[in-house]
């Protein structure tokens, strides 16, 4: 009788595709992507534990009108790091079209011009920027610096360290008015930033800046102008930092030479903490709000549990330090 012996290797069953896909490499890359929201959940909650009013509407409306400004400047320089570049005047832009505004408005200007002005001031820094940038190839990050102090000092010179106030109900009308108890800023900072996503996402404009950023010498093989897209992308920033320096003066119905002191180190953290690259060419207007959102409920849930004013500033050192951190193992592990 004949004996049937099995074979010497017998093949196991494959594992299913599901199971490779999320390996351990996946999961990291998963967390990497999105530890903007892991963190946000986590503070929202450890905070929401220490102190009953963290969660509370009225305090998620101060979150919210805190973290417009802080979202729309993180919007501007986001955009041009997806260039490969970076705007640091956005500050010094901010408090500068802002007293513009209100100089117009105290010269009797009706208010819808002074607001006007106020965004037409930030595209015309934006553009000075990008001509530097752009056709001179000055490097962005010493220049934009530069003109930040510029403008610093040219409110300073103007204003004499003294505060301004608003003379119109129509300026100051966005900064401090409710749809029933909720603030309207926010609504504004919604809006750009659903355009902005729009235009990233879906127009020839927004493929030609993810493509300069992420590999200039390839973009500018297939036909893209990115002297061109380079100068678009800075009126852009600039613009965005008008609006926000509108709504800045519009809400504290006043300028001086210290608003938005302390707010640029934020202002680049948040997109490289929501996934914005430094090395240009990655990110989505999501993250970056994110960002802004995380820094803003970290400072505010500090302070409603009663740390140190030194120690908010600790911590806001510590998320910059780990949004560096996190960009640099992205970067690490997309090399791979």
């Amino acid at each position: 009788m004949t004996n049937i012996t099995a074979p010497s290797h017998v093949s196991r069953p494959e594992k299913p595709k599901g199971a490779q896909a999320w390996s351990v490499s996946k999961l990291i890359d998963f967390a990497l992507d999105n530890v903007v929201w892991i963190l946000l959940v986590v503070f929202a909650i450890g905070a929401g534990l220490m102190s009953p009013f963290f969660l509370t509407i009225a305090n998620l409306q101060n979150i919210l009108v805190q973290a417009t400004v802080l979202g729309l400047l993180a919007l501007a320089v986001g955009a041009t790091l997806l260039i490969g570049e970076i705007d640091l005047s956005v500050v010094g832009n901010l408090v500068f079209s802002g007293l513009v505004g209100i100089l117009l408005t105290r010269a009797g200007w009706p208010g819808l011009v002074a607001i006007a002005a106020v965004v037409l001031t930030g595209a015309v820094i934006g553009a000075v920027n990008g001509f530097f940038i752009a056709k001179l190839r000055m490097n962005s990050l010493i220049g934009t610096l530069a003109m930040g102090l510029v403008l610093g000092g040219a409110v300073l010179a103007i204003t004499k360290g003294q505060t301004l106030t608003v003379d119109s109900p129509v300026y100051s009308y966005v900064g401090n008015t409710r749809i029933g108890t909720w603030p309207l800023m926010p609504l504004v900072l919604i809006i750009v930033c659903l355009v902005a996503a729009l235009i990233f996402s879906r127009t020839v404009w927004g493929r030609r800046i993810y493509a300069t950023g992420g590999n200039e010498h390839a973009a500018e093989a297939a036909g893209i102008r990115t002297d061109r897209v380079r100068l678009q992308t800075f009126i852009a920033a600039g613009t965005i930092a008008g609006i926000a320096g509108f709504l800045q003066t519009s809400y504290l119905t006043s300028v001086n030479p210290t608003i938005g002191s302390g707010l640029l180190l934020y202002a680049v953290a948040a997109p490289i903490i929501g996934g914005v690259s430094l090395r240009g060419g990655q990110g989505r207007v999501i993250g970056l709000i994110g960002g802004a959102l995380l820094i803003t409920v970290v400072q505010v849930a500090l302070q409603i549990v009663n740390v140190s004013a030194y120690f908010v500033e600790v911590a806001g050192g510590l998320l910059i330090l780990f949004a560096v951190f996190v960009d640099a193992i992205r970067i690490r592990r997309k090399a791979l």
